[in-house]
């Protein structure tokens, strides 16, 4: 079951940004990973909590960022950045993809041409069957960017 991300799951988030972001966490001090959730509820941020009975098993949120302080998977400033984590014990059983499928739903609903997002490069296989494409890579990851209009 999925549920909107609400301004009581921003702790939840946060300990999800471990498991977004594991493999980033030391690499870059300049761009720290908890802009991804600090002050929660600006305009532009949406997600969703996928719920295992009455445990939180996942979140997949978006978030728009500013030039001057971008997130890691950055490609302008109307397009809002993913970030998708499922908790350890709930992988591979179809919860990011849930999460993700209906994130992306409410991206189009909400207006916007595309979504981007950084993953790791043994990510990217996955991303690209889903559409996404790479558009800036670096030693580290990959910035992807799915279209989701015809424009």
């Amino acid at each position: 079951m999925l549920r909107p991300v609400e301004q009581r799951d921003v702790r939840f988030l946060r300990d999800m940004l471990r498991h977004a972001y594991y493999w980033r966490l030391d690499e870059d001090r300049e761009r720290p990973v908890y802009r991804y959730v600090q002050n929660w509820g600006r305009p532009g941020d949406a997600g969703v909590v996928a719920l295992d009975g009455p445990h939180p098993a996942g979140a997949a949120w978006y978030r728009l960022f500013d030039e001057r302080a971008p997130g890691f998977g950055f490609v302008d400033e109307r397009t809002p950045e993913l970030t998708v984590a499922v908790v350890p014990s709930r992988r591979g059983h179809g919860v990011g993809r849930e999460m993700l499928t209906a994130l992306l739903e409410q991206a189009r609903a909400d207006g916007y041409d595309a979504v981007s997002l950084s993953a790791a490069a043994e990510q990217t296989a996955y991303y690209g069957r889903l559409g996404f494409e790479a558009v800036r890579e670096t030693p580290y990851a990959v910035t992807m960017r799915l279209p989701l209009t015809d424009r």
